[in-house]
């Protein structure tokens, strides 16, 4: 196989970024915009040993299941949705499948207990205009005139759009007025090249339950120039109810600065999981898709089978959003985090929903976990350092294994592993599973539709001595 030869492939599988992937005479190509069924004419445009990369020229065959027309028109160019093209039903057997050969392929996990374990994926019933946060780049058209939108894919190209399919509507009217007030005042987006401009970034975030809308503006500055009217401007909006900006004067691809001042109302909005309530602040974590956040922490609580008088640690607990809803069911719920401002939240949280048995810590949970346990190991019996119940929601890198002996050393009854990369989560189930541990129940819920990725909650429970 050589760079530009022109081939004809059947797409069998999707990669890791939304490419099509095919075989020609067992030399692997990958393919982006095809879809799984698609049988395309590629261009060869780089290869190596054992695959390649090629570029969709035409679609000989479409796929079944291709839709022909996508609800947004830049799907293809933007990097936001990677598999829009692809219809729902397709998706979630393809994340469900995904799941399931990491879980056999690095997990070890034979295929007849996962026929056992492994429950339906659970999808969205409306799988567009879900997210209630969005982080918009700024940059400079060919004309000179500000535009916003996403970034083409593995590019920081802009896409001018200020209507995604996947955001609420209200993001369109914030970021119409925003390219207004910048049109009208003459204030410059930021160049990343030269480090000049002043409006970086917009972050939007909306309640799906309150309602309540924050608009928080990054800038290469201090403040922003007429600041007053464009607050003015927002406050028309119903439901408006923070207004920021957050200071970023970094040579850095880091989207947020270390710190937000209020221009107009409060320091945050509220919103609701289920009925815990939430302060959500600028530089907060949370989950972005409230309706399936809702199902996915109702799991992890399903799978943890509190009875009320039970220990458990949630481990990576961000701003308390899981660890609240388990200490409504357990005795006692310890949170750890290392983002202090999200350990400040997670106290807040559990003090406006008037929970008093969740404690949280800052720090790493590799340190912090193994710290505790060998302090109160050799006490009161090792009452202290046990736990029924072990969560654990890590970013995409999964558990460090210091984390994971500690947890096999603690000996709680149920480890419910919360992820947002099965390959890792894969990875760690191995682990528990070689230590006295075995897979009770798997499943996937779709977070983020259209795109590749998926959350998923595994259940392990203590083997039998």
């Amino acid at each position: 196989m050589q760079k530009n030869d022109m081939v004809t492939v059947t797409i069998e599988d999707i990669g890791t970024d939304g490419e099509g992937i095919g075989k020609v005479d067992g030399y692997t190509l990958f393919i982006k915009d095809a879809v799984i069924g698609d049988v395309a004419e590629v261009k060869i445009m780089k290869t190596k040993k054992n695959y390649g990369y090629a570029r969709l020229m035409k679609i000989v065959k479409p796929s079944e299941y291709r839709v022909e027309s996508p609800v947004c028109r830049l799907a293809r160019r933007c990097g936001g949705c990677q598999i829009q093209e692809m219809e729902y039903a397709r998706q979630l057997r393809f994340k469900e499948e995904k799941v399931r050969g990491n879980l056999m392929r690095i997990g070890g996990i034979r295929e007849e207990l996962l026929d056992k374990v492994m429950e339906p994926i659970i999808g969205m019933e409306h799988p567009f205009a879900y997210r209630n946060k969005a982080q918009f780049p700024f940059g400079t058209d060919k004309n000179g005139q500000p535009v916003t939108g996403f970034y083409a894919g593995r590019t920081h190209d802009i896409i001018a759009n200020t209507d995604c399919a996947l955001g609420v509507p209200v993001n369109k009217e914030i970021l119409e007025i925003m390219l207004g007030f910048m049109k009208d005042y003459g204030i410059r987006s930021y160049d990343e090249t030269s480090g000049e401009g002043f409006i970086r970034h917009v972050l939007i975030r909306y309640g799906f339950t309150t309602k309540e809308i924050m608009v928080c503006i990054v800038i290469n500055g201090r403040q922003i120039p007429h600041g007053d009217v464009l607050v003015q401007r927002l406050i028309g909006l119903e439901g408006m109810t923070s207004i920021t900006i957050s200071p970023n004067t970094r040579r850095t691809n880091v989207i947020m600065g270390d710190r937000y001042e209020v221009l107009w109302g409060k320091a945050f909005i509220t919103d609701y999981i289920g009925e815990v309530k939430y302060q959500i602040s600028p530089l907060s974590f949370y989950q972005v898709n409230p309706v399936q956040t809702e199902k996915l922490y109702e799991l992890a609580l399903e799978y943890a089978d509190l009875k009320g008088e039970e220990t458990v640690w949630d481990l990576y607990c961000g701003i308390g959003t899981i660890s609240l809803f388990l200490a409504k069911r357990a005795k006692q719920v310890y949170g750890v985090e290392i983002v202090p401002q999200a350990v400040i939240d997670a106290r807040n949280n559990a003090r406006i929903n008037g929970i008093d048995n969740a404690e949280f810590f800052g720090g790493k949970a590799e340190e912090v976990l193994p710290e505790y346990y060998e302090r109160y190991a050799g006490e009161h019996g090792g009452q202290k350092a046990y736990a029924d119940v072990v969560v654990v929601d890590p970013p995409r890198k999964g558990c460090d294994e210091t984390l994971l002996r500690t947890i096999v050393r603690m000996r709680p009854d149920r480890v419910v592993y919360v992820s947002c990369d099965s390959a890792t989560l894969a990875r760690d189930v191995k682990y528990l599973r070689g230590d006295g541990y075995e897979v009770e129940r798997v499943r996937a819920v779709d977070q983020f539709p259209h795109t590749v990725h998926v959350e998923t909650v595994c259940l392990l429970s203590k083997k039998a001595q």
